[in-house]
């Protein structure tokens, strides 16, 4: 019998890219669970499936509920046995989180909650992954890259609910020994992203010869930096924790001596190969398209409240393990301005 796969928010930018390598790369069946808000679109359902046979398409059952909610015997039903759940779905916009932060308590914290509630009574539950976020730490200053167990230190309701949904599966793997997985990430792109996003906005931006703010220090002489990463490897990262010849069922700790101790939660970092900061990559951006970048920076501080200039995590317990992105960067924004060029409905959204 296959594996059977909850994935939550799988409608979603990221999660449908990880729906999309496990039915490259495993047979198992998948339950893609979404409520289809702002961030939810079955579109991106759609086009990837037109790639796999008609035979994986018929592998990925759709579930409509809003984990606001607990899961009601109905929703349970349709889910059916489970065996791994992956908990993508999450509301992270910065912005939309400083002016209503109860919404976002409500999504991230209380709709992990109720999904691990629901986790605790499955019989067959092999892993559940929570998907979480480099902002749990806050600003990183220059030199300083998070390790998985570094201190919080949220800057903004958005990072405080994804902290707190990491406590609560800290306190359900104490309290019920369920097997928990937690992931940090950051700056996940590529296709069918939401335009108003960095990467597809610069990719537009350019095209048309518009201006391109650049968020920088107080003096706007230093560009904000970031680890970007491709969702297809981000998917790839997820698969290898749960796939030989790596499996997290063996004790980490005879994996990674001193990042790891075994009474611990397992924490991992999925983490971009470079750093760069967001003016090299607009100018990266530009010379992908033969074109002249125009941008102007602004004043992170004053014009974006709660962001940071820099967020950096270690990806080296993964790399450690045998896990780093195997495309550059570079090669990955030529991959995306080629694929949004020819995708343009995604762009104008």
């Amino acid at each position: 019998m296959s594996q059977r796969v909850l994935v939550t928010g799988g409608a979603g930018f990221i999660g449908h890219h990880v729906i999309d390598e496990i039915l490259r790369r495993t047979d198992w069946d998948v339950v893609c669970l979404d409520r289809l808000d702002y961030s939810g679109n079955l579109n991106r359902i759609e086009e990837i499936l037109r790639s796999h046979s008609p035979m994986d398409r018929t592998r990925v059952q759709l579930v409509y509920h809003d984990l606001k909610a607990e899961l009601n015997p109905q929703t349970r039903a349709l889910i059916g046995r489970v065996d791994i759940i992956l908990h993508l779905a999450a509301a992270s916009h910065v912005d939309r989180s400083i002016e209503f932060p109860l919404e976002f308590l409500y999504d991230n914290t209380v709709g992990t909650v109720n999904l691990l509630d629901y986790a605790r009574t499955l019989d067959t539950l092999d892993r559940f992954v929570y998907f979480s976020t480099d902002e749990v730490f806050g600003p990183a200053p220059l030199g300083v890259n998070y390790k998985e167990y570094d201190r919080y230190n949220s800057s903004n309701p958005y990072s405080a609910s994804k902290a707190a949904a990491e406590e609560f599966c800290v306190s359900y793997q104490n309290t019920y020994k369920m097997p928990l997985i937690i992931t940090h990430t950051m700056n996940v792109f590529g296709e069918r992203q939401l335009p108003e996003k960095f990467i597809p906005k610069c990719i537009r931006n350019v095209r048309d010869g518009k201006l391109i703010t650049i968020h920088a220090n107080a003096d706007c002489t230093i560009p904000g930096s970031r680890f970007y990463i491709h969702a297809s490897d981000v998917a790839d990262a997820l698969l290898f924790l749960l796939e030989p010849p790596y499996s997290i069922q063996e004790n980490i700790v005879h994996n990674a001596s001193g990042y790891q101790t075994s009474f611990k939660i397992p924490k991992f970092n999925i983490v971009g190969k470079e750093e760069i900061n967001n003016l090299e990559l607009a100018q990266m951006i530009a010379d992908v398209q033969h074109k002249e970048l125009h941008y102007e920076l602004v004043d992170f501080h004053s014009s974006r409240p709660g962001h940071d200039l820099r967020y950096a995590l270690s990806g080296e317990l993964m790399k450690s393990l045998g896990w780093v992105p195997n495309v550059s960067l570079r090669e990955r924004i030529h991959q995306m301005v080629g694929w949004s060029f020819n995708n343009t409905r995604w762009l104008n959204l």
